[in-house]
């Protein structure tokens, strides 16, 4: 069976992760959204997403073809469901479809032509940023069954100081010494040739990609998660990094989500509660306006490539768009739009020259080629973000 995850409804506000990349390719737990898929599935996906994308996140479509709301992380009992779907069935919890069986030629899709299977059961969904580092924890754990089941790990050195070591998994490769592991409030995970160095102190859920590195003495809580190649130090509470990104010094960064090839300078502080307890509001791109999280504690939203310089400060609830460059004394506004240059101080744009200069040097460094599919990713993102920055 062809199996297609479809980005839907919630794409919007998703952003600004879904600038760049399709709901499927989040990274929530260990594993991004389309990974958990397709080990549960044992084949591989591909995408509907937006034009701009495609070029990059192709789709291919069969005669017979599996949609799949991407938003949703897979269970065993859900994939058993869709695995057994004829043509025109479709699941669908209250009102949302999950998955649907249709054919190449059917150009609309009419719901009420299929017959509906209503899931009951919980089910992890990511339909706001917040999403990811709220329902992180669930993650983590989901995935972390699913990776280590009938798997043994590496042995754990001596001079790690841990309780709750059932729940500690260490891949070939990783290294860990001289530190101190607390999973008995979460599974902590440790990717293929990963590295926490000496004196840093972890209480799970942590989940560590490969090649992820934890520096000396930093100080993490979950429910965290590292993508691959990222470096971190300092204070972390409940963030996730998607990959490529670094924290790489003292600093805080708590309820959080960076996006891939971000970097956050020395001492980068976010807040992550309001002085007055108050409820956070964040930037809503469909609105353009600031709408409610329902949260107490939320700090720092930042898509792609973006970056700020050392001792910046970032308020409760900001967001920061794409391939943005923040520095200088003071807090910047809680909403800083794509391709913007500056801080507190003020900003102008950040030209996509100067953008494409960063992206190569950075993306080399990790032997990935910045190529002609990501410039024009860009430059779209670039023109359809230019109605924010009215600085």
């Amino acid at each position: 069976m062809n199996y297609i995850l479809f980005d839907g409804e919630v794409r919007n506000s998703l952003l600004p992760f879904t600038y760049t990349k399709p709901v499927a390719d989040i990274r929530i737990g260990i594993l991004t959204i389309r990974e958990k898929w397709e080990k549960h599935l044992g084949s591989t996906t591909t995408t509907i997403t937006e034009e701009y994308l495609e070029e990059k996140f192709p789709m291919v479509e069969m005669d017979e073809n599996v949609m799949i709301n991407a938003s949703y992380c897979p269970s065993s009992f859900l994939v058993d469901k869709i695995k057994n779907l004829s043509k025109n069935q479709a699941i669908f919890k209250g009102d949302d479809v999950i998955a649907f069986f249709t054919s190449s030629d059917q150009e609309e899709i009419n719901f009420e032509d299929f017959t509906q299977i209503e899931f009951d059961e919980d089910l992890i969904q990511v339909k706001n940023t917040w999403d990811i580092f709220s329902l992180n924890a669930k993650a983590i754990q989901q995935d972390f069954d699913l990776i280590t089941e009938d798997r043994v790990s590496q042995s754990i050195p001596e001079t790690v100081q841990c309780i709750g070591k059932e729940n500690i998994f260490i891949e070939e490769g990783a290294t860990v010494n001289f530190a101190t592991l607390n999973a008995t409030t979460g599974p902590i995970y440790i990717g293929k040739d990963a590295e926490i160095m000496e004196g840093v102190v972890v209480r799970g859920p942590l989940a560590m990609c490969e090649n992820s590195v934890l520096k000396l003495s930093a100080k993490i809580y979950g429910a965290t998660t590292l993508g691959p190649y990222c470096k971190v130090g300092g204070e972390v509470n409940n963030a996730v990094l998607m990959g490529y990104s670094n924290k790489g010094h003292d600093g805080f960064l708590g309820n959080s989500v960076l996006g891939e090839w971000c970097n956050l300078g020395a001492d980068t502080n976010n807040s992550n509660l309001k002085n007055n307890y108050a409820e956070v509001k964040l930037w809503n791109y469909e609105t353009q306006r600031f709408a409610k999280t329902g949260l107490q504690f939320c700090g720092l939203m930042m898509g792609d490539h973006s970056k700020c310089g050392i001792n910046t400060m970032f308020n409760t609830g900001t967001v920061v768009g794409v391939s943005a460059n923040i520095f200088g004394s003071g807090f910047p506004r809680n909403f800083v739009p794509s391709f913007s240059w500056g801080g507190a101080s003020g900003f102008t744009e950040y030209k996509t020259n100067k953008v494409f200069e960063v992206a190569k040097v950075v993306m080399d460094r990790r032997n990935i080629i910045f190529d002609e599919k990501d410039q024009k990713i860009l430059t779209h993102i670039f023109n359809e973000t230019a109605k924010f920055r009215n600085y």
